[in-house]
């Protein structure tokens, strides 16, 4: 009886092997839900994440048409595309959701996040930050002798590299809304 040994990192690609080599890939998906406006929806679309152990990154709610008491989730999540798939389908069955769009599969989106930042600086430090939050259009909306508040509306990624600045200069404590995102073009 003969063994076939297979080298440690070499790659073997058979005829049989029906695996997705792209199965096991992690992407960060945006999903807005359309939902009614109403006690509990909120928890029980948590409650979906947190009972699969799915991660949120970022989760933001608003009511966006009174009229009709609904209101827009939009979640940051990621996963393997088989997971993606999951939570889709699984938000999809539950009542009080309309609609759930993947805003990342869908073609292209708009995505922005409003983030607070307070830095405590003097002297050179203070010009400092002054300078970088007018590169990145950073509004101040309070000022003390020994601190700002800067506001800055952008991309996830502009809101980190812009933290990221100002951690040396004196940066305290930061708030963040979360991603809004709509889908670009004419249809819902």
């Amino acid at each position: 009886m003969s063994a076939l040994k297979i080298k440690k990192g070499s790659s073997s690609h058979s005829a049989y092997d029906l695996r997705d080599p792209n199965a096991d890939v992690v992407e960060s998906h945006t999903l807005a839900c359309v939902v009614d406006n109403e006690a509990g929806v909120l928890a029980r679309v948590i409650g979906l994440f947190s009972g699969r152990g799915y991660n949120i990154e970022s989760l933001t709610v608003a009511e966006v048409n009174h009229e009709f008491h609904r209101s827009r989730i939009t979640i940051v999540t990621s996963g393997t595309p088989q997971v993606i798939e999951q939570i889709k389908a699984q938000l999809g069955r539950i009542v009080p959701v309309h609609r759930v769009h993947d805003l990342t599969v869908e073609g292209a989106s708009v995505e922005r996040e409003l983030a607070l930042f307070k830095v405590a600086a003097t002297g050179e430090q203070r010009v400092e930050s002054l300078r970088l939050a007018d590169i990145f259009r950073a509004n101040v909306v309070d000022s003390t002798l020994n601190s700002f508040i800067f506001e800055m509306t952008g991309t996830s990624e502009k809101i980190d590299a812009f933290a990221d600045l100002m951690r040396p200069l004196g940066l305290v404590e930061t708030a963040r809304t979360g991603v809004a995102a709509l889908g670009r073009g004419p249809e819902k």
